[in-house]
Order: C-alpha cells, then structure tokens, then sequence
C-alpha cells in the first residue's frame, strides 16, 4: 500500500495548530463502533404489534414476485402461489431470516480498510445515482467517466468515508448496456476500500462478481464479502425481475445484497408513519427471506430509502421528521430480527448547496446515528432529491461523517485524572492554553473541521470573505493535486481489463438493447 499519512507536527502554540490543520492526512478512519445510546422509540409490544402486521401482509395481502425463477423458488421452499402472487407463512419467513449472519466484515483491497458491520458497527458510503453533478466549478451538468474517477479517488482520500460506492454519478460518455463495466473498474483502480456493484441487470450483476472473482479471487470471494448489491423493491409489495435475478446474483455468491423497498411515504405507502414501517417491513422481510432461498446463510441486509412526499407537489422531501422517526422505528425492527441494517443519509433536496441542503443533511445524520444504522449510504454529495452529486457538498458531508465518528466513540475518560489536575494548577481565573496537559492533547481533545470557518468576521473579510462552498471546492482541489493512486497488481489489472474488453465485444453498444444484458 502506498503510504499517504503525513507526519504531524509537534504540539505547541498557535504556529504548531495552523501547520497541523494545514496537514492532509489521508488515513481512513476505523469502521464506526457506535456508543450512542439506540433510539428506541416504539415500546416492546410496539415492535410486536408491526411485526404482526407485517406477517399478516404477507400471509393474507401476498407480495408479487414478477420473475417465473422466484416463483419456482418460493414454491419448493412450500410457500402459497396464485399466479404470481406469494403468500408467505410467518413461520418460514422467521426461519428463513435466523440463517442471515448478524455481522460481517466488509475485505477491502487493502486489508487495512477491512470494515465490520452489524451491531454496532457501521459503515459511511457515498453517494450514488446521480444523472447531474455540481462539479468543480459548481456547475451543474451531465457527468463523464472522468467524473465519475474524480469522486472516487476523492472516496479514497477523504478518511470519513469507507467505501467507493460504485455509480456515484452516471457516466454519460460510455454505453449504458456497458457502463457497469467501466463504474465497477473505477471503483477498484481508484480506491482500495470496499465498494458496491451494479445490480442493473442479471447479467451486470454476474459480470460484477466476475470482476471480483478476478480482483480477489474465486474461493476467497465464496467466503469473504468483498462487494454490496441493492436491490429496490417496487412499493407496494412488488419485486421485479430484474431485482430478483440480480440479488440471485450476489446471494449465490455469498456477496451482502441490501433489500431495500423504495418509500415515498403517503404515495406508495399508507399516509401513516406506523403503517409505513409496516409496509416496508413486510417488504424486506420478503426480500430478506428470499436470499436465504438462494442460499442459506448469505449475507443479506435490511434496507431501505426513505422519503415523504409533498401533498401540494407530490415531490419527495428530505429531512422531515417523519423520516427520523421511520428510521428509529426500523432500527428497532431490524435488531428484532438481529440482521444488519442499512439507511441513507446526509440527504437534501435543496437545487445549491445552501442553508437548506445543510439543515435537511444534520438532521437526517444526527437521527441514523440516534437509529443505530449499519449500512449508511448516499453519506456525502447527495443533493436536488439526488439529481446532483454536488462536489462541495460532497467534502463537507465526508468532513459531518467524521465528526458523527468521533460522536460515537462517546466520552474518553483515560486522562480524566491528569486533565482534572490541571484545574487545580491553574485555579480561578486563569486559562487553560499554555498548560502542559493542553500542549499535548489539543489537536486530539476536540474534533477541529476544516471545513467551517470559525474566525472572527474582521480575520473572515481579511481572507477574501470564502463562503463553505467555495472553501470546499478549493479543498477538492487540493486534495485531487495531492491523490496517489493505490496501485492495481498489474496482472490483475490485466486480467481486469481484458475482461472488460471481452464482454465489451459481446455486449451491444445500443443502449435500447440495455434491458436485455
């Protein structure tokens, strides 16, 4: 691995601050253990009364399973079919959903980015999806391939993020019926994190597989998660095709796959937070029980994407308190079940990267975290209901993940007895900057962003007046001039790379022939 830590300066005074701060350390932090205490909001017979009415969902409602595999899937596992509806026993559901593991751990490229996941332990991911991004120059326009590497290499440097995702903007310069091939190489060669593949197809998704088969190898894989697939149900109660062969895909290959009902609260659910949940809860939970049809004991987790919708557009909306208290109520649901959760994050539905973007993002991460999530995705860029991948708001939600990492490393009391002491050196009416204790842990003892500005308003106007978009932009800058690419074994990459060429050849470049691959 190609070593980018810096080496700090020492401690002392206002010059060793300022150098400190100007520093870029590219370390990725440690996957999240979170302390914060878990919002339980719902009381125990709660929880009882959604899970029963999600049962009763899924025995006497039934859920479309629009695929003929599934069908004959489901039908062997014993479960009721009329035509392609599926009605599902509470009893198989619950037996199928004990075999999913509660915990995983995440094998990056580099070994030392190996993340857990469950429990406690959490994960912050990126953005993905979006068909415009504010680049740069904050321009708002169609992405490119050279995009889409620029926000994985920023993936990589910034040390809040875990994962590269995989189509964080939609790279408009290459086929559609052959993007997938080119998203998932991005992902690899810019970063060595964990990443996603693309589950737009079957067909994509076994290509996704294949290319890890050759970056990590075939039996390594068969044992070792190294990848996530999502796969959105059609609310209500419908899962297509498409997603169905995709989760086959990834389950077969023991690879996690997110099984994630996709709400617009109030238009494809019931207007009711509670009937929501237990809506998307039966959803999932069909989801969640079919990956064990496929194969017993793959890792699945419980998704979702929330949203409410505006009764005088029909818009979605992000940062409501709807959607914080959904996400308390599926956090305590998925921990009934004892599987992982996942859940989106930092999401604004602002056009900039203003005020509104910025309160719509606080709270939504402030309430996952209270929520205990697992998987935390779309966790930087997302903007305009996720139409834009904004590059300034990007580094500032990647900066608000790392504070939410230290927030849930919860209180350090290892020097409680020396920084106590020195309350009685420096007694009433003094100040605490030049004591020894102070020298030693101010850049450790309270979290310093960088991308805030806490001057006074005359050392602000003395700088030129840099609002946070703009001290952003500059900060990507910054960070793409310093990015040193964490070098692909050049036999893989060949190997990568010939595939890519391969299925290139075999893959129709018309992108109305998409569907079909």
């Amino acid at each position: 691995m190609l070593s980018q830590q810096k080496t700090r300066p020492r401690a002392g005074g206002r010059s060793a601050r300022r150098a400190l701060r100007s520093a870029s350390d590219f370390t990725m932090l440690a996957g999240v253990h979170n302390k914060i205490p878990t919002c339980e909001i719902m009381t125990g017979s709660q929880v009882e009364r959604i899970d029963a009415a999600s049962m009763d969902i899924l025995e006497n409602v039934g859920v479309v399973f629009r695929d003929d595999r599934a069908l004959a899937d489901w039908k062997a596992a014993g479960a009721k079919i009329e035509g392609d509806r599926v009605y599902l026993d509470r009893g198989l559901i619950r037996d199928l959903i004990a075999t999913i593991p509660a915990n995983l751990t995440y094998h990056a490229r580099d070994p030392a980015k190996n993340v857990a996941l469950g429990g406690r332990d959490a994960i912050f991911v990126p953005m993905t999806g979006a068909p415009y991004l504010r680049d740069l120059d904050d321009v708002r326009r169609n992405p490119t391939l050279d995009d889409l590497a620029m926000f994985h290499k920023l993936s990589h440097m910034l040390p809040g993020l875990h994962s590269s995702a995989h189509h964080i903007v939609e790279p408009y310069d290459h086929p559609i019926s052959q993007r997938h091939l080119r998203i998932t190489y991005s992902s690899m060669k810019h970063s060595d994190k964990t990443f996603m593949g693309m589950t737009t197809s079957p067909k994509n998704a076994e290509d996704v597989i294949d290319m890890c088969r050759i970056l990590f190898g075939a039996e390594f894989i068969d044992s070792h998660p190294v990848v996530t697939g999502n796969c959105n149900g059609n609310s209500p109660l419908v899962w297509d095709e498409t997603m169905l062969g995709a989760m086959r895909a990834f389950s077969r290959a023991n690879q996690p796959v997110l099984c994630s009902p996709f709400v617009l609260g109030g238009a494809n659910t019931p207007a009711s937070v509670a009937a929501s949940v237990a809506q998307l809860n039966a959803e999932a939970l069909s989801a969640l029980a079919y990956t064990q049809v496929i194969r017993k004991g793959a890792p699945a987790i419980y998704g979702h994407y929330l949203s409410t919708v505006s009764m005088k557009s029909g818009a979605p909306m992000a940062g409501t308190p709807e959607i914080s208290l959904m996400n308390f109520m599926i956090g305590q649901m998925a921990r009934f079940y004892d599987v992982p959760w996942r859940t989106s994050n930092t999401l604004g539905g602002a056009k900039t990267f203003d005020a509104q973007a910025g309160y719509e993002s606080a709270t939504t991460l402030s309430a996952v975290m209270h929520a205990g999530a697992n998987y935390i995705w779309h966790s930087a860029g997302w903007n305009e209901a996720g139409m834009h991948c904004s590059v300034a708001k990007f580094i500032v939600d990647a900066e608000q993940c790392a504070m939410a990492h230290r927030m849930a490393q919860g209180v350090n009391f290892d020097d409680f007895d020396a920084a106590l002491s020195a309350v009685g050196d420096v007694g009433p009416g003094g100040h605490y900057l030049g004591h020894p204790h102070t020298q030693e842990n101010f850049q450790t003892a309270y979290f310093m962003p960088e991308m805030f500005d806490n001057n006074s308003i005359e050392q602000w106007q003395a700088g030129g007046s840099v609002e946070i978009t703009e001290r952003a932009l500059n900060r990507a800058r910054k960070l793409l001039s310093e990015y040193q690419e964490p070098l692909l074994d050049p036999a893989k990459d060949e190997e990568l790379r010939a595939y890519i060429a391969k299925r290139e050849a075999e893959i129709p470049a018309a992108d109305e022939l998409n569907q079909s691959y």
